[in-house]
């Protein structure tokens, strides 16, 4: 092989490389196809609806356990089909 003949396979491998990368990352990514919700999507502000009816207070812990929790029985909801 002569010195001016082999110097284009040696930069094949990393300009082939790199090629191969970019088509991957483009293939995959879709950079140039995606969409940009923050400009493309109008968005409509309404009013807001409802009421602000008190409901509970709670004011610090009531009960060192919450209702019905399995702490110490935590294979009692595991259903096992025997059949």
């Amino acid at each position: 092989m002569s010195d001016d003949g082999g110097l284009w396979l040696l930069a094949a491998g990393p300009v082939g490389a790199t090629a191969l990368y970019w088509a991957l990352y483009r293939y995959y990514r879709n950079t140039d196809k995606s969409h940009a919700f923050e400009r493309e999507t109008t968005v409509e502000a309404k009013p807001v609806t409802g009421s602000d009816t008190k409901i509970d207070t709670v004011t610090g812990t009531r009960e060192t356990r919450i209702s019905g929790d399995n702490v110490h029985d935590y294979r009692t909801r595991v259903q096992r089909d025997d059949g």
